[in-house]
């Protein structure tokens, strides 16, 4: 038997974002987690799904905020290099804010929040890699601060971690998103 969440008992909206009203925040999607040490289980297909709902956010007008993350030079997550930089396939384009960040949560230390005020749309849609970590900090944060968050599963993923396979810890951190947080649609398609 399926439980309630908490958002449900407690009356929240769970309408998923439309594109054309929402910001698009795309957090991480690096090339640090599509090889080597950091290779995440099913990138591919989530980035694919990523590409698309980016290129059908851009149809409907939404405003995209791309995040990275950088531990400085000589890290997994260094910028400067092409291991840290964001795939091509879900690249910034002129016009497209990025926001660099050194910790889970996207907001924190950077001007995402303003960025995202500045656009002016109480939802946001979080996308990205790893869903545990920075996908799933991402989403709490814009909850906590005010914002309507949708996260897409089909474009996230991660890694396995200990005993938990990728699939599980994905799937557990989606699950706490939509208990506490946001709502959680299966696929971007879903949002128009």
């Amino acid at each position: 038997m399926t439980s309630k969440t908490l958002r449900e008992l407690g009356g929240a909206d769970d309408t998923p974002a439309a594109l054309a009203s929402s910001t698009l925040i795309l957090v991480d999607y690096q090339n640090t987690y599509t090889r080597g040490a950091m290779e995440l289980d099913g990138w591919q297909p989530a980035l694919e799904a990523a590409s698309d709902l980016l290129s059908r956010a851009r149809e409907a007008g939404a405003e995209v905020i791309h995040v990275q993350h950088d531990d400085g030079e000589g890290s997994l997550y260094d910028i400067r290099t092409e291991t840290g930089r964001i795939h091509p396939d879900v690249a910034p384009v002129e016009g497209e804010s990025v926001v660099v960040k050194k910790a889970p949560d996207s907001f924190h230390g950077t001007d995402l929040g303003k960025l995202v005020d500045d656009a002016r749309n109480e939802t946001v849609i979080v996308a990205g890699f790893m869903t545990h970590m920075c996908v799933a900090y991402t989403a709490a944060s814009a909850a906590l601060r005010g914002n309507r968050p949708t996260v897409p599963a089909d474009a996230c993923a991660t890694r396995s971690v200990v005993d938990v396979t990728a699939d599980e810890l994905h799937r557990s951190a989606l699950a706490a998103v939509a208990d506490a947080y946001g709502v959680v649609v299966a696929s971007g398609r879903e949002l128009v």
